[in-house]
């Protein structure tokens, strides 16, 4: 029973702390504070379970692919808040579909793994849901759109955020099976601010005061967005210690309706018909990818 409310709860979480992202982009919040405040918050509130979690039985490896996790975490996360600044939510939740099309050109190349029909069929249909997703200009044929698409700036960068949380998934499905998910779900909040620290004096120099004076006026939407990171972050870590990561993922794909409906209800996002339609055939492409790509 706990790993469907796991799942459950992951699917909501996931689009509600990015809609906090995007709002607090307008606050205006910079992407880097952004993160590095949310980890700060949850590390507040894990620090004292975490030291009374009994680390020294951990191994070396467990630490290394913490450190790895963290750091993907972080840089993922900035990138991701600084799409949702450039695009519409509602867009890009549904490019975490293509995150089951990463996962299996990366199984092509790293270990041999070949596409079966179902996996084709399943990139053609994430395809089709994004040539459905796109805003033709008028006289514009959807081949064109679809190019434009790929290259916009928001577009983009959530690509590169996507890259970067597929492949932290990897390392925090090993942390999970060396440990337990609560005390990785510690580690990532600890070690995630400290490297979004090292990005903060990196990126916003001279920006700390202005930042601190966003954060006094927005802390509740700090707050909400801690809460919301982190019940996302757990419950991702549950269903990891539980299923297989790829399945896992599949089930994930379902949080690409609520942010459809989140991006017009509180962004005034467009054509949301469109895109709800869209996001479900590229769906259903992830699904079929993940239950059936590889032969």
């Amino acid at each position: 029973m706990l790993i469907p409310l796991a799942v459950a709860a992951r699917i909501v979480a996931n689009p509600i702390s990015n809609a906090f992202q995007k709002r607090l982009t307008a606050a205006p919040a910079h992407p880097v504070f952004i993160i590095a405040a949310t980890h700060a918050l949850l590390t507040a509130v894990v620090a004292p379970f975490a030291w009374h979690a009994g680390m020294t039985s951990l191994t070396r490896a467990f630490w290394l692919n913490m450190a790895v996790s963290a750091s993907l975490a972080v840089v993922g996360n900035v990138l991701l808040v600084y799409a949702l600044r450039a695009g519409d939510l509602s867009v890009l939740g549904s490019i975490n579909a293509y995150k089951a099309v990463l996962s299996l050109v990366l199984g092509v190349f790293l270990i041999g793994e070949v596409p079966s029909a179902t996996g084709a069929a399943g990139v053609l249909l994430i395809l089709l849901g994004s040539a459905i997703v796109v805003e033709r200009g008028e006289g514009q044929s959807r081949g064109t759109a679809l190019v434009r698409f790929f290259r916009e700036p928001g577009v983009q960068l959530r690509f590169a955020a996507l890259a970067c949380s597929a492949t932290e998934a990897v390392f925090l499905k090993r942390a999970v099976l060396a440990s337990a998910p609560v005390l990785v779900f510690y580690m990532w909040s600890v070690l995630g601010v400290v490297v979004a620290a090292v990005c903060g004096a990196l990126v916003l120099n001279g920006q700390i005061g202005s930042e601190m004076r966003t954060f006094r006026r927005r802390w509740r939407m700090y707050v909400c967005l801690a809460a919301a990171t982190g019940v996302m972050q757990l419950t991702t870590l549950l269903t990891f210690g539980a299923l297989q990561v790829g399945y896992s993922l599949a089930l994930f794909q379902l949080s690409t309706l609520i942010s459809v409906f989140l991006g017009y209800r509180y962004f005034q996002e467009r054509s949301i018909a469109r895109r709800l339609a869209g996001a479900v055939v590229m769906i259903v492409g992830a699904l079929m990818i993940v239950m059936g790509g590889r032969r």
